[in-house]
């Protein structure tokens, strides 16, 4: 009898059977832990699922969506497998632009289950390409669509553009799912079903969503189970990411800062009882930027997790590289007074 963990989703035509678990569930996670038994290879799919939805980056399922994706990845296999084998290389240029716009790159999973990543892909309502977008917002996000030029059909050109965005979107809510249910629905759908729910949670909110933006949400959770093996930051709520999930999860993509000052700037890792003010004081930097750069800082940096990694424009990194040991310093004795 061994003891195991099975973190990643395997679509194995052999499963392993269970004797004896716990299961360990609140409100809104579900982990589970069970002894498994490797010398007798049978059992179901369902047991090996709900062993698999704590990833082995820490984020787990919801337990309002374990039955949906479960569903979702059975059914869709065959799909999948076939867009895992010709989909690699438009991935690969998938990840690399979601990179530059400091975004998470499991996002590309958006375009799966809004064209399945085919450029010709066009909607009853209008949307076109494989981020599936509307003729004015891809003209708002700097695309030509005519009858002769449609660049949202461009992989590179539409991912740029779908790109600018979700950055904008999590600007607005600051949750990947909301975020999600915003892009198919709009976020006036969003807005309100947070109003009459009074609750920023997706699950919480999810119906008072109009039904295709609520399975919009569960169908790329499903396609991330399925490609992934696991969820990650784009799979929870912003509450259970800041749980689950080391500060940095959260705080590098609300940072609002553009594309050449991200260019233009360094980061480093730090970890103690850095101040922000501390810092701004040392490198001359006003409150409101260093902010901008470096969003939640002191909240991360009380936390148990407390390394950030900083970011500032050149010139200003370097005086807080000549200063570092001053600033901490003093950092800790201001800590001291609060």
């Amino acid at each position: 009898m061994k003891r195991l963990l099975l973190s990643g989703i395997a679509f194995a035509t052999l499963v392993m059977s269970t004797r004896a678990g716990t299961i360990k569930k609140d409100k809104t996670s579900v982990s589970l832990y069970l002894a498994v038994d490797t010398s007798n290879v049978k059992g179901s799919f369902n047991e090996l699922f709900l062993n698999s939805v704590t990833g082995s980056n820490g984020a787990r399922l919801n337990a309002h969506a374990v039955s949906y994706v479960q569903d979702f990845m059975l059914k869709n296999k065959k799909e999948m497998d076939v867009l895992k084998s010709w989909g690699h290389n438009y991935f690969n240029i998938m990840d690399g632009i979601l990179n530059e716009y400091a975004l998470p790159t499991e996002l590309k999973y958006l375009a799966v289950i809004e064209s399945q990543l085919k450029p010709t892909a066009v909607s009853w309502a209008g949307a076109a390409g494989p981020w599936q977008l509307m003729p004015s917002t891809a003209r708002l996000l700097g695309l030509k669509v005519g009858h002769k030029i449609d660049e949202r059909k461009d992989y590179r050109k539409s991912t740029r553009a779908a790109a600018k965005y979700l950055k904008g979107l999590y600007s607005e809510y600051g949750d990947w799912l909301l975020v999600i249910a915003a892009y198919n629905g709009g976020e006036a759908n969003v807005n309100r079903a947070i109003k009459k729910s009074q609750s920023r949670n997706f699950w919480n909110l999810q119906y008072y969503l109009p039904s295709e933006s609520r399975n919009h949400v569960k169908k790329f959770i499903g396609t991330e189970y399925s490609f992934e093996g696991q969820g990650s930051v784009t799979t929870l709520t912003r509450e259970e990411a800041g749980d689950q999930l080391s500060g940095s999860s959260m705080y590098v993509f609300a940072r609002k800062i553009n594309r050449d000052e991200e260019a233009m700037a360094k980061t480093m890792a730090v970890s103690g009882k850095y101040f922000s003010t501390v810092i701004s004081k040392y490198i001359q930097m006003d409150m409101d930027e260093f902010n901008r750069y470096n969003p939640d800082f002191d909240k991360v940096m009380e936390g148990e997790n407390n390394c950030y990694d900083l970011k500032l424009p050149e010139d200003k990194m370097d005086l807080f590289v000549s200063n570092k040991y001053q600033i901490l310093n003093e950092s800790v004795q201001q800590l001291q007074l609060n």
